[in-house]
């Protein structure tokens, strides 16, 4: 089984490359990159995701994702780990969404100035892109346990 923490920085290491490639290919140059960062957006998703994990008391489990496969865990502990990832998603989809929404009202609040459309509809995508980005990094760590927990089942038969 592959180290889980190398797949998460290869994967990283893949979606930096790609994103690079695309805005640097672009006529905007270093500059395009900026357009990508949204503190506000970041966040709000951040702000909702560890509380989130706090409150449901899942924070530890989600912790433990990334040490699949680097040491042992129950089938119980496998399974807990599994529904905090799982927990994990589903929060950093609500919180796209509610960040999507405030933005998206905070845009229809400012309909009269017709230049600022464009930037402030370019915000309220931000936080569905950071949303994918989470989960692009979020799958793996459920695969690997699911992956690891099936293992060890059959290892108990």
């Amino acid at each position: 089984m592959k180290n889980i923490r190398l797949v998460l920085i290869g994967e990283l290491i893949l979606f930096i490359a790609v994103f690079m490639m695309t805005v640097l290919g672009g006529s905007w140059g270093m500059s395009a990159v900026l357009w990508f960062l949204d503190l506000p957006s970041i966040l709000l998703i951040v702000l909702i995701f560890v509380p989130g994990l706090l409150i449901m008391g899942e924070w530890k489990n989600f912790l433990k994702a990334f040490s699949v496969g680097i040491r042992p865990f129950s089938l119980l502990e496998l399974k807990n780990i599994i529904g905090a990832v799982d927990a994990a998603q589903k929060l950093t989809i609500y919180a796209a969404l509610f960040a999507i929404i405030i933005s998206g009202v905070l845009l229809m609040g400012r309909l009269d100035d017709p230049y600022m459309i464009g930037p402030n509809l370019a915000v309220c995508f931000l936080a569905g892109l950071y949303a994918v980005i989470i989960e692009f990094l979020l799958l793996p760590l459920r695969l690997n346990a699911e992956r690891k927990m099936n293992e060890e089942m059959d290892l108990g038969e």
